[in-house]
């Protein structure tokens, strides 16, 4: 038997939004191409209508709905995505009328992430965040459900599971929740020993393609998927990594944001973003290139404030700076650096930033010891990393990375 290889027809979608004023319509239809690209599909044109709001049955307006019908024949779309959370009723009468599957934003983020998740807790996570969407939406589904594997949207839990009673499917979240839950009790313990074991954590955090894995790669080898598309590492990772001052910390990679995430899927994958939530240190990184750099930054500054890392020290990590100017790239400081992750550029004066913002517990101090006190230098090498040591006419200068207990034991002699 000879087997022939067929290649699976790449959908060509349509991309539609509706501006009703609540959003920039403009920037997220551009961001929706790009997660269309990185979902395998090819966006042929996009159609944008501003209205006061959406039309209940049809989401677009009549005449706007005619238009997309004569797209969809003269471009041969076999695909149309809304850039909304659409209603069962939309979804239905959007495919009767133009004879083509339909999804939303929410649908096509839930099939990217259906496909980049490689771990046991990443699998969970999509499956819950996918049947939380779906089952609202079991009745009336029309050309989406008669399709096995028809593509984009597909993906996931598996027919058979949506086709079943939502007692079923009530069942099969509880289920998934207390995996989850086993998942989530088993990250605490990590924590908590890290915790105990004085292990600080650094958790990188930022807008989708911003070069989070890139960076983790140049500064850990941690071999995580770097691509240029949206979502292309779902699970986190966790690699050492010590600093210039020889504390060596814990270095976290997180999933990506973008603008208007799904909810569900915050809710998802709340044990994953916890990561960046209790870290002692957060580097938020952002593609320093992009047109809405300052916009991104604000995405993930909101879900950290809603995580409650108020307290947590921010450093604002400008990636991508080898597409800049000299003078499209500002100064430096503790909480501001600018760097190349690609090229290796300025990833000196991050290290520093991060040594400096240090929590207490194992902080980085110079101080000036009486001669009285000359023994506790050689506790210091023992116990903590002696960075530099002076004899003056004033006493012991002493430059070290030191822990909490200490730290309080020399308080009154540090001098910086």
């Amino acid at each position: 038997m000879e087997l022939i290889e067929t290649k699976q027809k790449i959908d060509r979608a349509l991309l539609v939004t509706v501006d009703t004023g609540k959003f920039d319509a403009e920037s997220s239809l551009s961001e929706l191409c790009e997660l269309c690209e990185s979902a395998g599909a090819k966006p042929v044109l996009t159609v944008l209508q501003k209205l006061d709001k959406v039309e209940s049955a049809t989401y677009v307006g009549s005449g706007k709905l005619e238009e997309i019908k004569e797209i969809i024949s003269s471009y041969e779309i076999n695909l149309i995505i809304c850039d909304c959370e659409l209603t069962p009723t939309q979804i239905k009468t959007l495919e009767r009328e133009c004879d083509v599957r339909v999804i939303d934003r929410t649908t096509l983020i839930l099939d990217i992430f259906a496909s980049r998740a490689k771990s046991r807790e990443g699998k969970l996570q999509v499956e819950l965040a996918q049947l939380k969407y779906l089952l609202p939406r079991l009745t009336g589904k029309g050309v989406e459900l008669s399709r096995l594997g028809g593509g984009i949207g597909t993906r996931g839990p598996g027919e058979t599971k949506l086709e079943t009673d939502r007692r079923h499917i009530h069942r099969r979240m509880e289920t998934l929740k207390s995996q989850l839950k086993d998942v989530e009790n088993h990250r605490k313990r990590i924590r908590e020993r890290r915790l105990k074991d004085g292990v600080i954590t650094v958790a990188i955090v930022g807008y989708t393609n911003a070069g989070k894995s890139t960076l983790m790669n140049y500064l850990t080898d941690a071999g995580v998927l770097a691509q240029d598309k949206l979502f292309a590492t779902l699970d986190p990772t966790s690699r050492a990594l010590k600093l210039p001052s020889g504390v060596t910390v814990m270095l976290i990679d997180t999933v990506g944001l973008v603008r208007r995430l799904p909810h569900g899927l915050v809710e998802a994958f709340k044990s994953t973003l916890e990561e960046a939530a209790l870290s002692d240190i957060i580097l938020n990184v952002c593609d320093a290139s992009s047109e809405e750099a300052s916009v991104h930054m604000k995405v993930t500054a909101d879900l950290l404030a809603e995580l409650g890392c108020g307290d947590t020290p921010i450093i604002n990590v400008y990636n991508k700076c080898d597409k800049l100017s000299p003078l499209e790239i500002g100064g430096d400081n503790d909480k501001n650096v600018h760097i190349s992750a690609k090229l290796g550029k300025g990833i000196d004066k991050l290290l520093e930033a991060i040594d400096n913002n240090l929590p207490v517990r194992v902080k980085k101090v110079k101080m000036l010891l009486p001669f009285s006190m000359g023994g506790m230098s050689n506790e210091i090498r023992e116990k903590a990393t002696l960075i530099s040591e002076n004899y003056t006419a004033e006493g012991i200068e002493i430059e070290a990375v030191i822990d909490e207990e200490m730290y309080r034991r020399l308080k009154a002699y540090i001098t910086d």
